[in-house]
């Protein structure tokens, strides 16, 4: 089984959501169309990056890593670095 970690942003309501799956696509779905989670009131949603991982423990890893200290600088530099290419 493969392993998402996903960073998405709400340009709309200038919002980030860090969060791993087994289904992208499913989990992208629900953010955006069916969830009634915290995610909801900030819809829409993009994908703004994504990694993939081989087991539960390294990509639960990797979300904590987002989530938190120099892991939550990156994940900013990855979200500015997809604002600035999809504005050029």
């Amino acid at each position: 089984m493969e392993y998402v970690v996903y960073i998405l942003y709400s340009q709309k309501h200038n919002k980030n959501y860090t969060g791993f799956t087994t289904n992208l696509i499913q989990r992208f779905s629900s953010h955006n169309f069916f969830g009634k989670d915290s995610t909801a009131k900030f819809r829409p949603w993009i994908v703004v990056h994504v990694e993939f991982f081989s087991t539960k423990e390294e990509a639960l890893k990797k979300e904590k890593y987002y989530k938190a200290g120099r892991g939550n600088i990156k994940k900013n530099e990855l979200i500015q670095e997809f604002i600035k290419q999809k504005n050029t």
